[in-house]
């Protein structure tokens, strides 16, 4: 699913960009909209979440392995935009993240035990800079970069009960870096703005069983988010 939405939205760039790109259109649409200091909007978008694991100890054995299979999730937020000069912004995009991550344990036996599901609810704040070209008719490619954190509304970090218990836990707070690209479109009454971005998390997720000998647990190094977003934003 995660792939599909990478190469639809990949191909929408790419076709509308050329589109504008080789036509003979006029500077008529927003034509003042990159002068003001200071804009505001929204975005809607899709999300794709995954974990990276390392691991204390490698094994010949696959099954040692964590496998993380995510599902489709969902973006919501506003966006604050700052301009420097012609070519840079400086941006806020505050928003809230739906996603889900499933996790098989494959070297335990029972069904209870093997498979975890990660539900979460972010409130995520990047922090970024967007760096555009020249605008070209009504469109502007652009690559942006930055940082983030987030707080799980969903985290269970002080919950007593563990693995052994059913629970999965994970921290509250989160820290990532940033990096995308995507494509202004000055519309009539607006700009629309689809963009892919990468998010990669700086600090580990994991919060470990009480117990130290944990087969959920005590070969897992790290445990760090890795997401892609595919967002729609109208200013």
């Amino acid at each position: 699913m995660k792939h599909l939405l990478l190469i639809l939205s990949l191909l929408f760039l790419a076709e509308s960009a050329q589109a504008q790109m080789f036509s003979k259109e006029k500077l008529t649409n927003q034509e003042n909209f990159d002068e003001r200091f200071l804009t505001w909007g929204y975005f809607l978008g899709f999300n794709s979440y995954d974990f990276k694991f390392d691991y204390l100890n490698q094994f010949e054995d696959d099954n040692t392995d964590v496998v993380v299979s995510g599902e489709a999730g969902f973006n919501v937020g506003l966006i604050g935009d700052m301009r420097i000069n012609d070519y840079v912004n400086l941006r806020l995009e505050p928003g809230i993240i739906f996603t889900q991550r499933n996790l098989t344990f494959p070297r335990l036996l029972e069904e209870r035990d093997f498979l975890r599901e990660v539900k979460s609810t972010y409130i995520h704040i990047p922090l970024l800079l967007k760096f555009s070209t020249k605008r070209i008719n009504n469109i502007k490619p652009f690559i942006v970069g930055g940082v983030s954190t987030s707080i799980n509304l969903s985290s269970n970090e002080e919950n007593p009960e563990d693995n052994f218990q059913g629970q999965f836990r994970t921290t509250k707070n989160t820290s990532y870096y940033e990096l995308g690209f995507g494509v202004d479109f000055y519309l009539y009454y607006f700009k629309f703005t689809p963009s892919i971005r990468g998010v990669f998390a700086l600090s580990n997720e994991l919060v470990y069983d009480n117990d130290p000998n944990s087969p959920w647990t005590e070969n897992i190094d790290k445990m760090l988010t890795r997401g892609v977003f595919i967002n729609f934003t109208f200013q």
